[in-house]
């Protein structure tokens, strides 16, 4: 029997409450006969207050051996006033750095029962269903030149880069390529490609590889500002997108709230495919942040969390099966009308973080 090796970081806030739901599911696998090895380990504002570090060697070492990290979240007012190279999303950052991270994954998934949740109408994201893939580890977020700088006059003038290399492009238009094949056989690329040269040479890229290696598969170039609109009109017309690091991040965020709440999307960041075996060096982690102000109360929705592990099996551990099953006892649990309090209908009684998690193992016996 394979052994999947899974590192858990639940880091700060609900990051703990809502890694005890999952762990329940990795034990319900288990039992099953899915092989999983997991440690725990710190991350965050924990790790800052028993090592003086976001993130620990022995940590990281953990994380270089996993064949996937689950990670919960970081950070709080607690430790607003840390140095800002330690800070607790420096754990994080240290992450995607060491591990190679450079596509993010960001799936917007509206259930069913859950779309009058939506600030939009139940028609326009009722069975939404779309991928975001940001580059992660390019663009202007880590171009160089990055300064603010006093001129002779004494007024100042800041500089942020743009700046992407061939190589990185094509990387990412990879994964976009790969995971459409295995959707709805539709990318759509956003970028500038009118203001920007960046954005021309992004377009060029895309097309090249589409052309090249998967010109089976749909591909639309769509501009970035015009995506956002798309988004909101109607969202249900995009499978896969692919874009850069700073579009990804507003994009991403928008297509969240078309779901009606962030506890309810996780998240993939992936790295290069390892030639010798195929694998990947992949974090999974919900959207949602620490949210310190229910920590500890057994308010916390972890569906995020535990969607997070589903994406660890269909693409670090090859469990396409058992995350489908996940999935579906997932949208079972919300279709029973059982709710946290953050995607509760108004007068509808709401239950804790462990009901769900107990929800969920109960709909996966019912499942098998």
């Amino acid at each position: 029997m394979a052994t999947h090796k899974l590192l858990l970081l639940p880091g700060d806030g609900i990051g703990p409450e809502v890694t005890r739901e999952v762990e329940k599911i990795v034990g319900w696998f288990r039992q099953r006969g899915v092989g999983f090895e997991t440690e725990t380990d710190l991350v965050g504002g924990s790790a800052y207050d028993a090592h003086g570090a976001a993130i620990s060697e022995k940590a990281m070492d953990l994380a270089q051996a996993a064949d996937a990290v689950l990670f919960g979240a970081v950070g709080g007012p607690k430790w607003d006033g840390v140095p800002y190279a330690v800070r607790p999303e420096a754990g994080l950052l240290r992450l995607r750095k060491d591990l190679g991270l450079f596509a993010n994954l960001r799936p917007a998934i509206c259930y069913p029962a859950l779309a009058d949740a939506s600030s939009l109408k139940r028609e326009v994201v009722e069975g939404l269903d779309i991928m975001i893939v940001r580059e992660l580890t390019g663009g202007v977020y880590f171009g160089e030149p990055k300064e603010i700088v006093t001129l002779e006059d004494g007024s100042q003038r800041a500089v942020d880069t743009q700046l992407y290399t061939t190589a990185e492009v094509e990387r990412i238009t990879r994964v976009a390529f790969d995971l459409a094949k295995a959707r709805r056989n539709k990318v759509s690329s956003a970028e500038k490609s009118n203001v920007m040269k960046t954005g021309v040479f992004w377009r060029q890229v895309v097309s090249r590889i589409h052309k090249a290696e998967f010109s089976d598969v749909q591909l639309e170039h769509v501009l970035a500002d015009n995506c956002a609109m798309q988004l909101v009109r109607w969202p249900k017309q995009f499978d896969v997108i692919v874009t850069d690091n700073l579009f990804g991040d507003i994009l991403s965020d928008i297509a969240a709230m078309l779901t009606g709440s962030l506890g309810m999307l996780p998240s993939a960041s992936l790295g290069a495919e390892d030639p010798k075996t195929g694998r990947r060096k992949a974090l999974y982690e919900p959207v949602h942040g620490s949210a310190p102000d229910i920590a500890g109360k057994g308010l916390a929705n972890p569906i995020a969390m535990i969607g997070s592990f589903g994406m660890a099996l269909r693409y670090s551990f090859g469990l396409s099966d058992e995350a489908d099953r996940l999935d579906q006892a997932i949208a079972n649990v919300l279709a029973s009308g059982t709710r946290t309090k953050d995607i509760a209908a108004p007068g509808m009684n709401a239950v804790g973080t462990q009901e769900i998690g107990d929800q969920i193992v109960k709909e996966l016996n019912a499942l098998s």
